[in-house]
């Protein structure tokens, strides 16, 4: 009897699933890429020939982020990321070398140098901004088409301490300066392969001074009067219930609440 691999499968940022959202299993394939080993589970990706089979559509995995469960969510941003740097690093940055597929470990090894290229994230840091006890900053993108503000984010650059990304971004994008700092949480965003990190920050001075190709607008808003604002299941979204409600974020050991 063959066995069967709960399958991730990939087309750019869309993945297969039935009517119910539920992965599918499939046979597996050589050049599948083995996420899981105690339940056979794998990632690969939809080719540009292939149709989709019956009873399985493909759904942008921003709008699975609402409908899953964090888990089931953080495994099929493994397999993204993962299927993402597979396909990045088919050669070698060293010497150009065509690049194999290490046998026990996520590694693409190059057989002229031995380099070895390892998967890598990008670190991210996102802040949530409290001005008095019932005022929060939300900022719109420059590149956002629809109505909803979010937080400021930004990625860590070289050399740079993550409580230092959270001043220089405030500082860069809305032109202001930030008190305390505190951590929150963190959470993989695989678009493509970020890992945010959640503060939260007192405003401390300075006026709103957007820089306009990041920032279209921005203000602070009561807790009561706020715009559309990100979708539940990310973290900016519980970032700004912890403040306005008093909501855990996460912890440990919980998913996001």
């Amino acid at each position: 009897m063959t066995t069967l691999s709960l399958a991730y499968i990939f087309k750019q940022q869309q993945l297969l699933v039935d009517e119910q959202f539920q992965l599918p299993r499939v046979e597996t394939l050589a050049s599948d890429l083995l996420i899981s080993t105690g339940d056979q589970v794998i990632a690969r990706d939809l080719q540009e020939h292939e149709a989709i089979p019956d009873g399985l559509q493909l759904i942008p995995i921003r709008q699975l982020l609402q409908l899953w469960s964090i888990q089931e969510f953080e495994q099929a941003s493994r397999a993204i990321q993962l299927l993402e740097w597979r396909r990045n690093h088919k050669f070698c940055s060293h010497c150009g070398h065509k690049t194999d597929v290490h046998t026990s470990e996520y590694a693409m090894v190059c057989p002229a140098c031995n380099y070895h290229q390892y998967p890598r994230v990008n670190p991210c840091v996102i802040t949530v901004i409290t001005r008095g006890k019932d005022e929060i900053l939300l900022a719109k993108n420059a590149r956002n088409t629809s109505n909803m503000y979010g937080l400021i984010a930004g990625f860590v650059e070289v050399g740079e301490t993550l409580e230092d990304a959270v001043r220089r971004e405030t500082l860069e994008e809305v032109g202001l300066k930030l008190g305390k700092i505190e951590y929150l949480a963190s959470q993989p965003w695989p678009f493509p392969s970020n890992l945010m990190i959640a503060f939260k920050a007192e405003y401390a001075s300075g006026e709103l001074q957007l820089q306009p190709e990041e920032i279209s607008d921005a203000a602070f808003f009561k807790f009561d009067q706020l715009p559309e604002i990100p979708f539940k299941g990310s973290i900016a979204h519980a970032m700004i219930m912890h403040v306005i409600q008093g909501t855990a974020v996460a912890d440990d050991t919980q998913a996001w609440l």
